[in-house]
């Protein structure tokens, strides 16, 4: 095995002011299994799965002759995985690849041992692991595991997965990976290897997403099927809720359920934001679905304007379909400088100042005069909203009317998604009509809970007895207790 280390501060992109005040996107997972040189396919991958994770990323390879050998870099697969030199030095038929956003672990001091995929040796060998998610029980596994003698190299809480399978009296590493995962809490999609075997697991309530696809004779595990478009691969199906896969290239796919059966509970942001347009989840385009809630969203909160206008680019979809649905005309009012990068310069005082600016421009000639309609993906601290109804008001527009393709975002997720703590999530603290004046707009309208449900494919809206979802971000709802969260003087919801 073999990673190089690279200094923090010259490799990560630094942060940006216009990132800070979205949801962060979790992690992505991919793995390849019967190919030729599997890990270039598997950088393509995470090329393709970026957006839900630009801090770092990570690929672990194995080869009958070389055995396992493992790349870690800090930054954006583009600068690192199309290096042909590195590629070389991860050859074989099998490897997987994670691409990082900190959830659980340093935030903000991320070093790359934090950087998956994790490898332990064993007795019976050894074996990778990447997971997408978030442990919410790893402090509690992580200090009995630590008094039992365990030694841990990261502040990751995926690597207790590691010495859980370690402790293990299994006879195999895929049943020594279901009697770890037994013991975890919380929201899990996994992407491991053996020297011959591809496994895929996801938690019980399926939060995190995990799909599977065909490459000529060779598998492949994905977090979004857009990856699979990148190399190729046909769509097979979705991993379902608690089931595990083990993949080999003579015997193909082995399926069964390790832990006990439970109503789905899959993400319900993956539709409103994490994953990319082009991508499938439940049979449903995710392009379509944002549609879909825009004109929903147009239907719950009517307004007289003259244009509909994206906030770029996540808002273009539900933007999209609030025009069509409300005879609006859409257009294209804010424009996004597409070659502005995280790893632009450096930035100094004023430029950070600049904000939103270096991102983003306001089209004057089309917005002056005019009532506004801005539509976005959400609200989280209300900072680049204000910065952005600026540019808006300064280019002479008449009114500003924010919609949101959301519900308010009021409690912090706890399953690998990064959020702000309770008290600086605007609708925390604040009712709507607060909300509205805070941001000194004409108007602010979220789309209801029951109305996303409607868009997303139930047309009878959430069921408050047995939610179809996980929107614990919206209505406090965890269907898993925060444990670790809990123990340090969180405070759930009250019953109603």
């Amino acid at each position: 095995m073999d990673s190089e280390l690279l200094p923090l501060s010259k490799h990560m992109p630094p942060a940006h002011p216009f990132d800070d005040d979205k949801l962060r996107e979790e992690c992505g997972i991919f793995g390849v299994l019967g190919v030729a040189d599997a890990a270039n396919f598997v950088a393509l991958g995470l090329h393709a799965l970026q957006h839900r994770g630009q801090e770092a990323g990570g690929i672990v390879s194995h080869d009958p002759e070389q055995g396992f050998n493992s790349a870690r870099r800090f930054g954006y697969v583009r600068d690192n995985f199309t290096n042909e030199s590195l590629m070389k030095t991860l050859p074989g038929p099998l490897a997987i690849g994670h691409v990082r956003y900190s959830t659980a672990g340093s935030k903000g001091q991320t070093a790359i041992r934090d950087v998956q995929p994790f490898f332990g040796e064993f007795s019976l060998g050894g074996a990778a692991l990447a997971h997408n998610g978030n442990i919410t029980n790893a402090d509690a596994l992580r200090r009995e595991l630590i008094e039992r003698g365990s030694i841990f190299q990261s502040s990751s809480d995926s690597e207790c997965i590691i010495h859980l399978m370690a402790r293990s009296f299994q006879k195999s590493i895929p049943d020594r990976m279901e009697d770890a995962l037994r013991r975890v809490e919380g929201a899990f999609s996994v992407v491991a290897m053996t020297r011959t075997k591809l496994i895929g697991v996801r938690d019980p309530l399926g939060v995190r997403p995990l799909v599977l696809g065909k490459l000529g004779e060779g598998w492949v595990l994905s977090s979004e099927t857009c990856a699979l478009d990148i190399i190729g691969a046909e769509f097979v199906r979705e991993i379902e809720p608690g089931e595990m896969v083990v993949i080999t290239q003579d015997r193909g796919v082995a399926s069964h359920f390790p832990f006990r059966r439970r109503p789905s509970r899959f993400c319900i942001f993956e539709h409103v934001y994490f994953s990319r347009p082009d991508s499938i989840l439940g049979g449903r385009s995710v392009y379509e679905t944002r549609q879909a809630i825009g004109r929903e969203l147009a239907k719950e909160n009517p307004v007289e304007a003259d244009l509909v206008c994206p906030v770029p680019d996540s808002g273009t979809p539900a933007a999209i379909g609030f025009a069509a649905e409300s005879g609006i005309p859409y257009a294209m009012g804010i424009i996004r400088n597409q070659y502005m990068g995280r790893t632009f310069i450096e930035p100094t005082e004023q430029i950070r100042n600049m904000g939103v600016r270096l991102k983003l421009n306001v089209n004057r000639a089309l917005i002056r005069d005019k009532r506004v309609i801005l539509v976005d993906d959400s609200v989280v601290r209300g900072t680049t909203s204000r910065k952005i109804k600026e540019m808006i008001l300064d280019a002479g527009a008449r009114e500003v009317h924010f919609r949101i393709a959301s519900p308010p975002t009021a409690w912090p997720c706890f399953y690998g998604v990064d959020t702000p703590q309770r008290e600086k999530l605007l609708a925390a603290t604040m009712s709507e009509d607060e909300m509205r004046e805070h941001l000194a707009v004409d108007s602010l309208k979220f789309i209801s809970l029951d109305g996303l449900y409607r868009a997303v494919g139930e047309a009878k809206g959430r069921d408050p007895q047995s939610p179809q979802y996980c929107d614990a971000c919206f209505s406090g709802d965890y269907p898993v207790e925060p444990s670790d969260m809990i123990e340090q003087g969180f405070q759930l919801k009250a019953a109603e």
